[in-house]
């Protein structure tokens, strides 16, 4: 089998798309019918499909591989939206349990440090699965979290995020989330990985586009290289419309 970083690379060239449908539904207005319809008609338009932990909790093993049966029929990647943090054994069964629902990657939190992240990515990748790892989140909340100054044990200062980024770096996962409504960061971990002799680099997704004020082509021009969209899409009148906009963003 081919790796992530490969299927979602190819499924993003047919397309001429860096779209990631976060296909995150309020299961209290919609259901799996909905989501399969959802997924078929912007498939033209989007490279993968992410769940989040709302969806992924309530829907049933068969409901869900019907859902990343569906992605694959359309050529496209699945991601599990779980930010999974937990020991070494915790983590293996449960990105076993996303395998056996079809899932192609999981996104992790960097809080397990950077021994469990080396050893999940080395996992996965035996499986020819991915992991994304948290580096800034979209939300402004990221500012109390992400960017808290701390000292290395060298007694460097840095903050947070560029920690987890030297730890993105250094455990071969296959991508890290940043914010697109924080686009100087983009552009300094874009840079960061430029000049690092890591190869390949990790991958820069970007959510928070639309709904949360990010903008797509800020984002890209920074150095994302792929941008997860929900609701804009989701709740539009049109949503291939809507996709079809955000994969070929003007500028």
């Amino acid at each position: 089998m081919s790796s992530f970083r490969t299927r979602l690379a190819e499924a993003s060239r047919c397309r001429s798309s860096q779209l990631i449908l976060a296909c995150d539904y309020d299961l209290k207005q919609y259901d799996v019918a909905d989501i399969l319809e959802t997924i078929n008609a912007v498939s033209p338009y989007i490279c993968a499909v992410k769940l989040n932990f709302h969806l992924l909790l309530p829907l049933g093993s068969e409901e869900l591989s019907s859902i990343t049966k569906t992605a694959h029929d359309n050529g496209l990647q699945t991601v599990a939206d779980i930010k999974l943090n937990d020991i070494g054994n915790t983590n293996r069964m449960t990105a076993d349990n996303l395998w056996n629902e079809g899932f192609d990657a999981v996104i992790v939190n960097p809080m397990m440090g950077l021994d469990g992240l080396k050893i999940l990515s080395e996992y996965a990748h035996s499986k020819g699965k991915g992991v994304i790892m948290l580096c800034h989140m979209s939300a402004p909340e990221a500012l109390q979290a992400y960017e808290l100054e701390i000292v290395t044990p060298a007694g460097a200062k840095k903050c947070l995020y560029q920690l987890f980024l030297d730890w993105a770096l250094d455990s071969g996962v296959d991508s890290i989330v940043v914010g697109a409504t924080f686009p100087d960061i983009i552009g300094e971990c874009a840079e960061y990985m430029r000049r690092d002799i890591h190869q390949p680099r990790p991958y820069i997704m970007s959510p928070g586009v639309g709904a949360q004020g990010g903008d797509a082509a800020a984002a890209l021009s920074a150095g994302s290289d792929y941008l997860i969209v929900g609701r804009t899409i989701l709740y539009a009148d049109d949503p291939a419309a809507a996709a079809l906009q955000l994969c070929r963003p003007v500028g």
